[in-house]
């Protein structure tokens, strides 16, 4: 049994409901032989993911075969020290210890680009949120050989297809008084609702099959 391991924030983890993150609905893709450990934390950085022991499960059970994804940045991007990277040095130098431990333990990685957040600015444009740190983990990628999976401009693309209606519905909607935790109503634009998270683990899915080797941790495709 071979395991995908995913270690990220909250736009990654199964969480809970309405919020669910892309990994939630990952099982729902992969092939018969494939497990997923999804220790992704919400608020977590790469930096403070490893500080919390986080990545521990994972360091010391990961086998050869394996596969590490890794999406971090949305928490890198925060002004608090626990969590905060720079994403010329100590965000790829971070997650370059990722990418190591699992080189020791003979498992493959690939790095994915943190998925976009829902800010429309018209009807034909979604604001690029993470400055740098997307562009940080494309170099990576390429210096170490690795697979991309470009969340970050697929997610957009998907947000201005769909529209600003449209693809609000992919994110936790609260009405007033419909949630304990926020009393007032809820417009989340970052934090995807179980349907969400299914729209954003296809475009995962799809990218991974687009590399011969990543694609064989998913269900073959079915003919229509």
């Amino acid at each position: 049994m071979r395991t995908i391991w995913l270690v990220g924030d909250s736009t990654v983890t199964d969480n809970t409901a309405p919020f669910r993150g892309w990994g939630y609905c990952l099982p729902e893709v992969t092939a018969e032989d494939v497990r997923v450990r999804n220790l992704a934390e919400s608020g977590c950085s790469s930096k403070s993911f490893l500080a919390e022991g986080c990545f521990e499960e994972a360091r010391r059970d990961m086998r050869p075969g394996d596969l590490l994804l890794i999406q971090f940045g949305h928490n890198d991007e925060k002004d608090d020290e626990p969590r905060h990277t720079d994403p010329h040095t100590t965000f790829p130098e971070t997650l370059r210890i990722y990418i190591e431990a699992a080189r020791e333990r003979g498992a493959l990685t690939a790095l994915v680009t943190p998925v976009s957040r829902r800010f429309f600015a018209g009807p034909t444009s979604v604001l690029y949120t993470h400055g740098e740190y997307a562009g940080a983990v494309r170099r990576l990628a390429e210096a170490e050989g690795l697979p991309l999976i470009e969340l970050e401009f697929a997610s957009r693309e998907l947000y201005l297809a769909l529209g600003e209606e449209g693809a609000a519905k992919l994110f936790v909607q609260l009405k007033p008084g419909e949630h304990p935790d926020f009393p007032d109503g809820h417009d989340d634009r970052t934090h995807f609702n179980e349907d969400g998270a299914r729209a954003i683990c296809g475009l995962v899915s799809a990218d991974m099959r687009r590399n011969s080797v990543l694609k064989s941790f998913l269900k073959e495709e079915t003919q229509t």
